[in-house]
């Protein structure tokens, strides 16, 4: 070679693995399908009248936590240099990304791979004040309640800096950043804002059609929720997605029979309902579990969420969607049984994870790990979410919930100014002639619902 030949400089991104790219480039698309699968469920489970202000909360989040894990919310969470507790701003702006995610794929790449998950979390957690809470301060709340509850605990479980990481917390995909986290907001918004107005038995299902679409979305997308945590196209990404199937699949089946004992009828609303709550417990586990121990974590996670979601009745508050009782409670199940049930040859499927395992590998104190992390992300998202639902109430023009008016009317016409299943005519009045739903007590037109022709 000639010493004056110029040195070929290596091609750019020549050091990742074009495969896992893809993979989690994939499973990104797959997570943010599930957000607007969680606002067809919502909106599937609310009065009609309310379904498409459910739809567009749950896109707002895409796009509020965006902006926000933009500026400061990814360097927050996953900033190198960064506390135990909470990361800084060296990254803000998306500079100089840290490499926590791996040596194979960029920063890039894991960065807006967990922006979905900061994403997905509020639009859960939103779902208890269904039918009574006001859009724009819903809006502000994401975009603090990420920062100030999301963005700590993400940094406690997946930074290596974090308290609970370097503790050996085993939380492959979200139990404690999402789950618990968005069931124990969604309760202190339930309180905060109090019981829905009008007959309990009024507040039932208004389209059982957008209930399943929602929860095939919610379903679909997961796998790449899970399988997409392995942040690589490897065999611990495969064992995910198959322990998540099976764990979603065992409790939709387990709910169904639980409620079948009461009613003698299969229901469909249980169905989904239970295949969301195996999906919850299995996430925390489901890098670390396998199959046959996938089974009894969906079965455990359908009853004890299926049991909780009668707590509201003995306690009294409003949350409108069991946000807590499946994400809440089935999360901390999840997490608990990952203590028993992590396997370390599950985590070495990736070829570098060492893990002690949990009970079955003989390592029982995984389980009081998984405890603590538990009770920390619970108290934490509880009280925070409560004390910034507080504070908004007592900001003039972020008052939370809707005037009794509003909130009789239904927030699609009187925050959106749009009904959810009505057309506009030539003229460009809304049609009244068209009905927008059908509830098991009749029908209701969008004339019913405070309309002017």
């Amino acid at each position: 070679m000639n010493a004056t030949e110029p040195v070929a400089e290596p091609v750019i991104g020549s050091q990742y693995n074009a495969g896992d790219i893809a993979w989690t480039l994939a499973s990104t698309a797959l997570v943010w399908l599930m957000i607007p699968g969680i606002g067809y469920f919502y909106s599937g489970m609310a009065r009609s009248k309310n379904a498409l202000s459910l739809i567009m909360l749950s896109c707002c989040s895409i796009a509020v936590v965006t902006v926000q894990w933009f500026l400061f919310g990814y360097s927050l969470a996953f900033s190198r240099t960064g506390s135990k507790v909470i990361g800084n701003f060296e990254n803000a702006f998306f500079r100089d990304q840290p490499s926590v995610g791996g040596s194979k794929i960029p920063d890039l790449v894991f960065m807006i791979f967990q922006c979905m998950f900061a994403a997905l979390t509020p639009a859960l957690a939103i779902g208890a004040a269904a039918e009574r809470g006001r859009i724009l301060p819903t809006l502000v709340f994401i975009f603090l309640w990420t920062t100030f509850v999301y963005d700590f605990i993400a940094c406690w479980t997946w930074s290596p800096n974090g308290w609970s990481f370097i503790m050996g917390g085993l939380d492959f995909a979200g139990g404690t950043p999402v789950h618990i986290s968005s069931g124990a907001a969604a309760l202190a918004y339930a309180i905060v804002l109090g019981k829905r107005s009008g007959d309990q038995r009024d507040f039932r299902p208004h389209s059982m059609s957008n209930v399943v679409i929602g929860t095939c979305f919610i379903w679909f997308g997961w796998f790449g929720f899970n399988g997409g945590s392995a942040l690589a196209a490897n065999l611990r990404a495969a064992m995910a997605c198959v322990v998540t199937n099976l764990a979603a699949s065992t409790a939709g089946l387990t709910w169904v029979l639980l409620d079948y004992r009461h009613d003698r009828k299969l229901s469909v609303l249980g169905f989904c309902s239970g295949a969301v709550s195996g999906l919850v417990a299995i996430t925390p586990g489901s890098g670390f579990v396998s199959p046959a121990s996938s089974v009894a974590i969906g079965f455990c996670g359908a009853v004890a969420c299926n049991l909780a979601v009668r707590l509201k009745h003995y306690l009294k508050y409003d949350d409108a969607f069991d946000v807590f009782a499946v994400h809440g409670v089935g999360g901390i199940v999840g997490n608990l049984l990952t203590g028993i049930f992590a396997q370390s040859w599950v985590a070495a499927l990736d070829g570098s994870t060492v893990i002690a395992g949990g009970g079955l590998d003989g390592n029982w104190i995984q389980v009081a790990y998984q405890l603590a992390d538990s009770a920390a992300g619970l108290s934490w998202s509880f009280g925070v979410t409560y004390l910034i639902l507080v504070i908004m109430n007592k900001i003039p023009g972020l008052n939370l919930r809707a005037d009794a008016h509003h909130e009789h009317t239904g927030l699609d016409l009187a925050e959106l100014g749009e009904p959810c299943y009505g057309h506009h005519d030539d003229k460009g009045g809304v049609d009244t002639h068209v009905e927008v739903g059908e509830a098991n007590s009749g029908t209701q037109s969008v004339e019913s619902l405070g309309a002017k022709p």
